[in-house]
């Protein structure tokens, strides 16, 4: 989402985007909502989980959270340098003007075929999500360097092992695609309904989404009534009791 602030000349401040843009000498193109890279992840993944952290800017720690945070650190205080043959550069700066994209790659190799994104991720796969967000960053690094990316890898720390993706055509249109639900979603700035499955019990959120209540409709309909039923000053006391809260005689 686009993020504006005022500097301290009284000027309108640059968002996310034109920041990382303007930083590599890339055009400023069309004004258009701009997706977190890292964003495709969360709403491939929970539509309403990526609302609650993009559209409502909550976000909450839980183990699996800050086990990631200290994983990615660990990752951007690596060396950079060359290793066999193949130059490692750690945390660069993404942007696709075209598809109105920004943010950052881990580590991504410059292998003799091309660039080669790696994503790290805590615990072990679970579906395509990460994907998504993978390929995003390939995208990203063929409109910026002019090149084909036709692979790269996610590292599970869980097995400690990397899964190669391919990103072919079906891979780059599921991006797409979820790129344009994303920004959709930002767009209408409103919360998809809760799904209430397998996903929710590890999620940082539950406490803030609800998706036990928020997801029984008669139940949340009850809620809603009692939250904003009038008060009625002639029933709020006993036929004993005056309004006033004043010692009764004995």
């Amino acid at each position: 989402m686009t993020v504006e602030c005022e500097g301290e000349d009284g000027s309108e401040g640059k968002s996310g985007l034109d920041e990382v843009a303007e930083a590599l000498g890339a055009p400023i193109g069309e004004e258009q909502i701009e997706v977190l890279i890292s964003a495709i992840e969360h709403f491939s993944y929970c539509p309403r989980q990526c609302a609650l952290i993009h559209v409502e800017q909550v976000f909450e720690d839980n183990v699996f959270t800050v086990r990631g945070q200290l994983a990615h650190e660990r990752v951007d205080e690596g060396d950079e340098g060359v290793a066999q043959g193949v130059r490692v550069a750690r945390g660069i700066a993404l942007w696709s003007r075209r598809l109105g994209l920004f943010g950052k790659a881990d580590l991504v190799e410059f292998r003799p075929e091309g660039p080669y994104p790696v994503e790290y991720k805590v615990g072990r796969r679970h579906g395509p999500h990460a994907d998504l967000q993978l390929c995003a960053q390939a995208l990203c690094l063929e409109e910026m360097l002019g090149v084909i990316v036709p692979r790269g890898a996610i590292f599970y720390r869980g097995v400690r092992r990397r899964h190669e993706v391919a990103f072919d055509d079906e891979l780059r249109r599921q991006t797409r695609e979820a790129i344009e639900g994303l920004r959709a979603m930002l767009e209408m700035e409103r919360l998809p309904a809760a799904p209430n499955d397998a996903r929710c019990p590890n999620c940082s959120l539950g406490d803030v989404c609800l998706p036990a209540v928020v997801a029984e409709r008669a139940r949340l309909r009850g809620l809603q009534g009692a939250l904003f039923h009038p008060y009625d000053a002639q029933t709020a006391f006993g036929p004993d009791e005056e309004d006033g809260g004043g010692e009764r005689d004995a």
